[in-house]
């Protein structure tokens, strides 16, 4: 029985042919993705933003009624509720900030979602309160600058391992990557608006080392190969190291995105928005180890002579002597 092969042996795909044009859709995928950031910004959840989150089942209604709701919520006097479809049509949050006086009175906010809680009950009888979540706006501060710490310290890490492993023109491309990768992801959420929490930033996290993982491996081979094959052009070596591992990358992405878009379709919600960021930032992550990560290492004058140590006028004399004598 012959085993299955995703990739034939010694494919010959010419990936750096189409370097250029790759690169801009990514630089304008980039930009797109910062203008929606800037634009609409990312639907924060009660983790950064602070405030209450009441979810909410409507066990004999197949849609929840949230325009009725967003009234009822209004009228008792805390502000401009955002209610949204939070999973199935009939599960819904709502969001509130905190109460003015809360951060002096800590029994304010919960004052506010008993009442929030008591009045949705009594106008609908179906409803059922499957959580409240609060966060002060204190802590909130503290965790969106935590969160942001982290994503950037990560990146910043990776590039300095790479560049201690390799050469600093490959920290930098691993740099770019992750940065790529990060925007686009960054860029969905902006897209969608769907709610952005602490466990997107685990998401963020997780696909800072896939992405790692991949481009490590791409790099292990063109610096083996850079040191093999001396005289081949660049492009042509790029291009063999990436055929080389693509078996590798196909297998190990694929079967990630497979049980990712399971868990997507048929996952309980509540890990939808985590599942999403990681299934979509692998599907990239794995775009830019190939179009990303290796193509940069042309533009920035990597060549084979990069893994050559240097020689010493000392050294040089003493060759020369040997070879002399």
């Amino acid at each position: 029985m012959k085993l299955l092969k995703l990739v034939p042996d010694n494919t010959n795909i010419r990936f750096l042919r189409w370097r250029v044009p790759f690169y801009v859709v990514s630089l304008l995928l980039m930009a797109a993705s910062i203008a929606l950031i800037a634009t609409k910004g990312l639907n924060m959840g009660v983790d950064f933003r602070g405030g209450q989150m009441i979810r909410v089942t409507f066990t004999q209604s197949s849609v929840a009624p949230i325009a009725a709701l967003r009234t009822e919520v209004e009228r008792l006097g805390y502000g401009e509720p955002i209610v949204q479809q939070f999973g199935k049509a009939n599960e819904i949050s709502i969001r509130m900030k905190l109460p003015e006086g809360s951060g002096h009175d800590a029994g304010a906010a919960d004052a506010m979602a008993k009442r929030i809680t008591a009045d949705i009950k009594a106008n609908h009888a179906d409803a059922r309160i499957d959580g409240v979540d609060s966060v002060s706006g204190k802590v909130s501060k503290e965790l969106g600058w935590t969160a942001f710490q982290a994503l950037g310290f990560a990146s910043l890490a990776v590039a300095a391992y790479i560049w201690f492993r390799f050469e600093w023109q490959f920290g930098v491309g691993a740099l770019f990557s992750l940065v790529h990768d990060v925007t686009l992801t960054l860029g969905l959420f902006a897209l969608t608006q769907l709610e952005f929490d602490l466990n997107i930033v685990a998401a963020l996290l997780t696909l800072i080392g896939y992405s790692l993982n991949d481009t490590i491996v791409v790099y292990d081979r063109i610096r083996e190969n850079l040191k093999k094959y001396r005289r081949m052009p660049l492009p042509e070596l790029l291009d063999l190291s990436v055929n080389e591992t693509l078996h590798r990358t196909i297998a190990t992405s694929l079967s990630m995105l497979i049980t990712l878009t399971a868990l997507v379709l048929l996952g309980p919600p509540v890990i939808f928005g985590f599942t999403l960021a990681i299934l979509f930032g692998i599907f990239v992550g794995t775009y830019s180890s190939i179009y990303m990560a290796a193509p940069i290492l042309i533009w920035l004058k990597v060549t084979a002579t990069s893994f050559v140590p240097t020689e010493t006028a000392i050294e040089r004399q003493d060759r020369l002597a040997r070879e002399r004598g």
